[in-house]
């Protein structure tokens, strides 16, 4: 992620450049001092102040009929709000909030990968879809998002239909039977990984959504990204050293293969750089709830086009929990009608 950081730099660059060079272009094309444009301009507003100083005595005169009793200060309130200017994030602020959320990041992106090494697929993706619990408790209690019964029913929707999809069966027309390797029992220590990742995800997406602001006015979320890659990859990279040497993480090794390096990089950048920073703006434009439900959608959307590329079949539970998967994305999306619909 550390690679958006010199890419929102060249971004501002870019429309500071252009910002100036429109005022210059403004400049040169307004009226000169000489012209008549501008002679009437000021006359007209040279008449404006006097017929404005004429009609404010009237206005002092009528001031104590119709403002009396009426405070002179505006009451805090809904307005107040409205009218107060949202204070500008400096640099070194949203540097601040980078260093705040890469240990966040560093822990949920771990534990997730943990979990995968040391359980199965299913009990991973299942305590995964967790997230969206802790997601949504946690955002009520920072005062981040709403709890109501509709956003509550949608969570566990979405849960429901994955873990639908895990016990689901698939087969592809060309295969006569899978190759599943079982030789590995779950294991306590990663679904505890798992379990965690969630929580971690859960509190990662909250502190995001506080930060950038209710539309995102408060902060670029790429230069955001940047600082959390930066802080990743400078203070967090030694880790690997104490885990190698405690025997938690393999020996590691950098790939030989050609073909290998092609596929981390590609998957680095498509599936860590793009998809990591869309799902940002979709925390940022929509709700941490919303964003969290959405990246399950994934599950349907993969069923469709593998039974359109690969020909691959699906079991009717299969089927029926991806349909539970974006309904509860739905039911999520439209949670503040719903409770204003059934009054709850």
């Amino acid at each position: 992620m550390v690679i958006y950081l010199p890419i929102a730099f060249i971004k501002d660059w870019i429309y500071r450049f252009l910002k100036r060079r429109s005022q210059c272009l403004n400049n040169d094309t307004s009226p000169g001092i000489g012209s008549p444009l501008k002679y009437i301009g000021g006359q007209q507003i040279f008449e404006i102040e006097i017929q404005g100083s004429l009609n404010r005595k009237d206005s002092d005169l009528d001031l104590s009929e119709h403002q009396e009793g009426k405070p002179l200060v505006a009451k805090q309130g809904d307005d107040a709000r409205i009218i107060r200017p949202e204070k500008e994030i400096t640099t070194k602020e949203i540097a601040t909030y980078g260093f705040y959320l890469a240990p966040l990041w560093f822990i949920t992106e771990y534990l997730s990968n943990a979990a995968l090494a040391r359980t199965s697929v299913a009990s991973t993706t299942v305590l995964s879809s967790t997230s969206g619990l802790f997601t949504l408790f946690i955002g009520a209690y920072l005062g981040e998002d709403s709890l109501n019964i509709p956003k509550v029913v949608a969570v566990f929707v979405s849960m429901a239909g994955v873990a639908m999809t895990t016990l689901g069966k698939t087969w592809a027309t060309d295969e006569s039977e899978l190759n599943i390797s079982s030789s590995g029992e779950r294991s306590l220590v990663g679904d505890l990984f798992g379990l965690l990742s969630a929580v971690s995800y859960g509190f990662f997406t909250v502190l995001l959504k506080k930060f950038s602001g209710e539309e995102g006015e408060r902060v670029d979320v790429q230069r955001l990204f940047g600082y959390i890659g930066l802080f990743t990859l400078v203070a967090l990279w030694w880790l690997v050293w104490p885990l190698t040497a405690l025997g938690i993480e393999p020996k590691f090794t950098i790939p030989h293969s050609a073909k290998m390096d092609e596929v981390v990089i590609a998957n680095g950048l498509v599936g860590s750089v793009l998809s990591d920073y869309f799902w940002a703006l979709s925390v940022v434009w929509t709700t941490p709830v919303v964003a969290t439900l959405g990246m399950s959608l994934t599950i349907p959307l993969a069923m469709v086009a593998d039974m359109m590329i690969h020909g691959r079949h699906y079991s009717a539970i299969y089927v029926l929990g991806s349909v539970q998967v974006f309904a509860g994305f739905v039911i999520a999306n439209l949670s503040d009608w719903f409770s204003k619909i059934l009054g709850l």
